[in-house]
Order: C-alpha cells, then sequence, then structure tokens
C-alpha cells in the first residue's frame, strides 16, 4: 500500500535538530499566555506582583474533578476534620474507571459517592455517563483561560480548549473542597511551534505520537506547554484535544492552545446545540434548569471570552521552544510498548506485524469525529478473522451522536464490540484486555507495559482511522483512503529545539524581589551537603515498598530505613552529621539540618507519601534537585519537605564529586551518598544558595524563593494540618 522512502540528497529531508540559543533579556511585565491564566486564579498575592514560572503561588482552581477516586478524598477529607464543603460549586464527580464492575462491593461504592455529592449540592456523573475528562469538556467546567485541575494525570486533556489543565493528588483534592484552595509550583513553560499543515490522512493524533518519539529525552519533562504556529488554525477542536491529552505521556504537567476563531465558532456551536436540547434524556445536565442556559457554556459568556481573549506577551521567556513541521509529517505509530518510541507508518506496515486486538477507546480518541473516522474505515467490510475490535464512545453524548449519523451503526456492523462509555480496557478494567503474547494497536494514550492487560504483551497506539483499518486487515496498516503517493517523502519530521541562553552576569547580578517571610518561617535552611549523585532516584530508593503498608510505622523506624533501596548506609551518614558539633552561631531564623543534592527527576516513581516523610524524619529538611517528580514535590511540600531546583548547582557538584564526572556511578571513590565536606545556606526570601567550605563561600546561586503559600504549609505542619487550621479560622469568623 506504501511506497519505501527514498533517501533524498543532503540534509533535505533528513531530521532538523538545531541547538541554538535565545537571548533572554529581563522584562517586568511580560508573561506566557499559562503565566496570564495562572495569574487569574491565584489567591494572595503581594500587591503588583506578576506570577512567573517557578513561583509558588496559592491557586483557586474553576474546578477540580474527581472519578472513582472519590471515595478515598472523601476519607481524607474527614480525616482532616472537614465537615463541610466550601463551595459545592468547584467540584465535580465523574464515575468512569471501572464501570464494567457490576459487584456488589463497587456499586455500593459508587452508590456512597453519589450520596455524599448530594448530600453536599456536588454535581454529579453516574457510571454510564462518559469519561471525566469529556465531560468536563462538553459541559463547560473545563472553559477557555481558566485553571481546572483532576486528580488525575489526563487533565491535561482540558488545553485543547485554551484552559490550563493540571494534575493534583488526594490530599490536595482534598484541601480545595475543604478550602477552595491548594498551592501550585508553577512550571517552566515551553513553547512548542506547529508550522504549515498536515497533509490528507495525517491527523491530530500522529502529531502527538510523533513529538512523543521524536522529542524523547524528557524535553518537556514536569514542564507546561504553550502550542504555537502556523499550523494550529488548521488543527479542529477534536485533534487539539488528542494532542493535549497526550502531552500527559510526553512528560508534561499541562499543553494548552491558543484561544482562536477556531474555538471560538466551536464554542459558538455548542451554545446551539444545548439550546435545542439535543441530548438532555441522555445525559442530564448537572445544574442546570429547565428553560435556562446552559449554566456553563452560554452566548453570554462565549462573547464575554471573545472580547477578553489572552495572548502570550511578545517578549515573554520560554525554557526553550521546540518546532514540528506539519507538512513533513506522515502518519506514525507508538510502540510497541512505549510511547518515545514511535515509528512512520509506512516503515511499519512493511513489516505485517499481526494483531488480536484493536481498541477505540479513551478520552484521547473516542470522540464522534474519531468514531466517523473508523466507520467510514470498515464501512461494508467485516472485522478479520482472529481480530477483535473494541469501541467505546468517550461519552453517551459522543455515542448519541455517532448513532444519530449511523456511525455507531457501521462500526457494529463490521462486527465491533461495544463497550459503555468509560476507561475500561484504556486501565486496565474489565473486558477485552489484551492476553500473554497478544499484539494490539489502540487509539488510546498509554501503552506502558502490562496498562492494557498482560505484562507480556504488546501494544502499540495510532490514529483511530489506522486502528480500526488494522481491525480489518489483521496487522498494522492504514486505511485505502491514505493515498501514498500525497505523503511527505521524509524519513523523519522536521523538528528544531532551541533553549535560551543563561543570563549574563549583568542581568543575573540584579536582585529579584524579596519574598516576604511568614512569623515562624525560617530565614534560612542550613547544614552540611549530602549529594547523591543520581538521576530518577526513584520513590522505591529513598522508601522501599515492603514498609509502605505498615500503618503503624513510626516516624523514628522511617528514618531507620530512608533510602535503604538506594543506599543502605544513608540513613548512618545523616545522623553522625546531626550528631556532630555545629561551630556556626545559633540564629533563630535558621532551621539547621542536613541538606540534600541529588540529580534530575528526583522521585520519580509510585506516589507513597513516606518517600518524603521519612527523609524529612530523618534530619533533612530541605532537598535541592536538578528537578523533582511533581508528585514527589506535590507530596514533599503537603508533608513540610522543602524542596528546591538548581540545576546549575547540581551540574557543579557533578563534575566535582561524581564518578567520572557524570551521575548514576557513585562518588569518585564510587560511594552512594558522598559527603562534600562543604556546608549550605538556603536563603529562603530571595532564594540565594551558599555553598561553603571551612569557613570560606565558594559560589553562590540563585533558585526560586520560597512562596508565602509552602511558607503557610509549613509552618502549619503540612496541608492536612493548614486545612484543619483554615477550617477553624472559618469556624470562629463564622
Amino acid at each position: 500500500m506504501f511506497r519505501s522512502f527514498a533517501r533524498p540528497g543532503l540534509r533535505a529531508c533528513a531530521r532538523l535538530r538545531t541547538l541554538a540559543t535565545l537571548t533572554s533579556e529581563a522584562s517586568s511585565g511580560r508573561q506566557t499566555f499559562i503565566e496570564k491564566i495562572v495569574q487569574k486564579h491565584a489567591v494572595g498575592l503581594a500587591p503588583g506582583q506578576t506570577v512567573r514560572s517557578g513561583d509558588y503561588v496559592m491557586i483557586r482552581p474553576q474546578h477540580v474533578m474527581t472519578h472513582d477516586n472519590t471515595g478515598p478524598v472523601i476519607s481524607k477529607f474527614k480525616d482532616i476534620g472537614a465537615s463541610r464543603i466550601s463551595n459545592p460549586r468547584q467540584p465535580v464527580y465523574t464515575l468512569d474507571h471501572d464501570v464494567q464492575n457490576k459487584s456488589d462491593k463497587n456499586l455500593a461504592k459508587y452508590a456512597s459517592i453519589e450520596a455524599f455529592g448530594k448530600q453536599h449540592g456536588v454535581d454529579f456523573y453516574p457510571a454510564g455517563r462518559g469519561i471525566g475528562h469529556q465531560i468536563m469538556i462538553e459541559e463547560g467546567y473545563a472553559f477557555p483561560q481558566t485553571l481546572v485541575v483532576a486528580s488525575d494525570s489526563h487533565s491535561n486533556m482540558y488545553g485543547g480548549v485554551g484552559c490550563v489543565g493540571t494534575p493534583i493528588v488526594r490530599t490536595d483534592a482534598a484541601a480545595l473542597w475543604a478550602t477552595e484552595r491548594t498551592w501550585w509550583q508553577v512550571p517552566r513553560v515551553v513553547k512548542v511551534e506547529l508550522k504549515g499543515e498536515l497533509v490528507p490522512g495525517v491527523t491530530g493524533k500522529d502529531v502527538i505520537v510523533a513529538l512523543c518519539g521524536n522529542f524523547n529525552k524528557d524535553e518537556v519533562l514536569n514542564a507546561v506547554i504553550e502550542f504555537t504556529g502556523s499550523g494550529v488554525p488548521l488543527l479542529s477542536v477534536d485533534e487539539r484535544l488528542a494532542i493535549a491529552n497526550m502531552t500527559t505521556e510526553w512528560g508534561a504537567l499541562a499543553g494548552v492552545f491558543p484561544v482562536d476563531e477556531v474555538l471560538l465558532s466551536w464554542y459558538d456551536r455548542a451554545v446551539q446545540r444545548h439550546a435545542l436540547r439535543a441530548f438532555s434524556e441522555q445525559a442530564p445536565l448537572a445544574g442546570a434548569e429547565p428553560g435556562k442556559p446552559h449554566p456553563r457554556i452560554s452566548e453570554e459568556r462565549i462573547n464575554a471570552l471573545r472580547s477578553s481573549v489572552l495572548t502570550a506577551d511578545p517578549d515573554a521567556a520560554y525554557a526553550a521552544h521546540l518546532t514540528l513541521d506539519l507538512s513533513t509529517l506522515v502518519p506514525h505509530v507508538s510502540g510497541p510498548n512505549s510511547v518515545k518510541v514511535s515509528t512512520p507508518l509506512p516503515r511499519l506496515t512493511a513489516q505485517r506485524v499481526p494483531i488480536q486486538k484493536a481498541y477505540l477507546v479513551s478520552c484521547t480518541n473516542s470522540r464522534a469525529s474519531d468514531l466517523k473516522a473508523a466507520a467510514d474505515v470498515v464501512r461494508g467490510r467485516k472485522i478479520a478473522l482472529g481480530v477483535e475490535f473494541w469501541v467505546a464512545a468517550a461519552s453517551s453524548v459522543v455515542q448519541k451522536e455517532a448513532e444519530a449519523a449511523g456511525d455507531w451503526q457501521a462500526l457494529v456492523d463490521a462486527g465491533a464490540k461495544t463497550l459503555p462509555a468509560g476507561c475500561g480496557p484504556c486501565i486496565g478494567l474489565g473486558t477485552g484486555l489484551l492476553e500473554d503474547g497478544e499484539t494490539g494497536i489502540s487509539a488510546t494514550n498509554r501503552n506502558y507495559k502490562g496498562r492494557m492487560g498482560s505484562p507480556k504483551a504488546q501494544a502499540y497506539l495510532a490514529s483511530p482511522a489506522v486502528v480500526a483499518a488494522s481491525a480489518v486487515k489483521g496487522e498494522i496498516c492504514g486505511p485505502d483512503s491514505i493515498d501514498p503517493a500525497q505523503l511527505p517523502n521524509y524519513e523523519e519530521p522536521v523538528i528544531s529545539i532551541t533553549h535560551p541562553a543563561a543570563p549574563s552576569a549583568s542581568s543575573s547580578s540584579a536582585a529579584a524581589p524579596a519574598e516576604a517571610l511568614l512569623p515562624g518561617f525560617p530565614a534560612t535552611f542550613s547544614g552540611p551537603l549530602l549529594f547523591a549523585p543520581q538521576d530518577n532516584l526513584s520513590t522505591d530508593g529513598m522508601y522501599p515498598g515492603k514498609y509502605t503498608y505498615q500503618d503503624d510505622i513510626t516516624p523514628e523506624r522511617q528514618a531507620e530505613v530512608v533510602m535503604e533501596n538506594y543506599d543502605p548506609s544513608f540513613a548512618k551518614i545523616v545522623q553522625q552529621l546531626k550528631s556532630a558539633p555545629s561551630t556556626a552561631p545559633a540564629d533563630a531564623s535558621d532551621r539547621p539540618g542536613v541538606i540534600l543534592a541529588s540529580g534530575f527527576n528526583f522521585g520519580t516513581g509510585s506516589s507513597r507519601e513516606q518517600a518524603a516523610t521519612a527523609i524529612k524524619y530523618s534530619g533533612v529538611p530541605l532537598v535541592l534537585g536538578g528537578s523533582f517528580g511533581d508528585v514527589y514535590r506535590r507530596n514533599a511540600i503537603n508533608n513540610g519537605l522543602i524542596v528546591v531546583e538548581c540545576p546549575e548547582l547540581i551540574a557543579d557538584l557533578t563534575a566535582e564529586f561524581a564518578k567520572d564526572g557524570a551521575r548514576g556511578a557513585g562518588g569518585r571513590s564510587g560511594e552512594l551518598t558522598v559527603h562534600t565536606g562543604r556546608t549550605v545556606s538556603v536563603s529562603t526570601a530571595d532564594g540565594k544558595i551558599t555553598i561553603s567550605e571551612d569557613g570560606n563561600v565558594v559560589k553562590t546561586y540563585t533558585a526560586a524563593r520560597v512562596g508565602s503559600s509552602v511558607q503557610d504549609i509549613w509552618i502549619a505542619g503540612g496541608l492536612e494540618r493548614w486545612v484543619a487550621r483554615e477550617i477553624e479560622r472559618g469556624a470562629a469568623v463564622a
């Protein structure tokens, strides 16, 4: 079906990965699109304060969504002493994960969540209504130029409609229910410029699969992405939603498209649909009143948005600038079992990879346009013998639309097996999972080993049309509608990446405005400096899984086993340093302790909170890192462990103390925890880090200031105690 790729001469059709620098000049007013949205939702800012990447801020999101995990959040909510939801219009409950499970236990869980929501007046969507993220879009909770959070990693999807959607952990959700607020460190912002136009047969799914596979060195890890460029207006809203959804797998904390006429026109049509109440019987609207406009998607709100569209300032600063030329992109397939591997479809087609299962499910690519794309491929045909093709709409609204168009029936007539609107196979729940030795191709977002069933299976990701074509043929291939002669003659898409230059000495010497310190928060954290020269130091390395579910384990015992799987001698080293006499004069504003420095993506892995508390209990009040896993960062701050990023410091420590000047093999003598013989002082007001040896300053660095939101949580003794304190204050005022 596809031609072999020719190899064009010179560099014309080779991968362009340009490494360059961008100038970075100070500007007091410049903000990115995302920073402007966060500014709108930040509370407690100092007069005139401008929100920047790296700032810790207290936020009041427009909405917070929880799904099947609402039950554990209810328990957390009650444990912290809360009894009343501060603003019932802020939370949204959507049951979507385990909707095929009709056991008494699961039905009872769902019923208890519904009852809690009814008791507190919270918008509730039952099992079968659809996937929570799709509901958040359909019902206008995730709305352009707002900040919306969810206790689920694919809240990134909201960026498809110009909404900053980002994940939180369950403790944050409980805090939001009780106080409407939680903290957030504004991530670095990466600009992703999409140039040119996709050729027919290439879709938004191919865009994100290619981005994940071609920028696969953590270029956007824990960043937030702003999509820009001449190619953006040529992408449909459904394509933008799919791209934003999978920025999660790319490693980002949000992926946001601009508000443009394509999006505004999409909302105009949504207003018309809601006015007609076309799907009211199938999808009752939470908060809607008969005869009145939709409570969130109305002509008045869209007109207000149209008159106040935000854009990034022309001189806004970005951490990196990535480009992808859409005109050079062919259909791509992700995998097997990794989104960091993406292969041009023609190359994979030539390998004739047989499949046993195909999936058109999930919040990524199960909207009406996706179902139509698949139906157009299978209409009048049959699914191949030995292949199961599982289909579920993203919501009941979507399914009704597909039924009205005849697309749903076309899929059924071809032999597709239907599932209720929900997550299902995408998260390894319910019917139709991959079994040992099987190969599947899916239009979902995640193909990690074991994600959709057996860890002994192989999973690929592709667009709905490619998934449907593969289901019909029984092997990975594209639809007949793709004309090989019209595909770009590029072996790899044309991409580039640029990074800003480091600030000049003159610009960096200008002191940033100091953060006001709350009474009771240390002006400095100081003490002997330890260095763990390791990237991706996992939560299991910090706190072994065998201790995770020992609920009666004491803080003292946590301190004894800390870092046991990374360096069994770590706890002993810390205790020896703690017991050593200090020669520094006592200072009431200083918080002494052992300071740990480590590499990048510190705290990757599971969400166990003990990986943070064990370090704190051992006598380490602050950790310096190249970067931190986002969930780890949240757990650390929520439990009173301060974490500060300073890549320049980590680079210097690596060059001086790590074996062969590289992280991953311990110190110069192979020791996993390096006692540097130096002391460090971290000034919390201005972010100044001072490294000293024998009383002499070796070097100073500048990092992010510790914002008042984090200070307040630390003073209270962690987020749960902060919430309890805020509840008490509210009761006292009342």
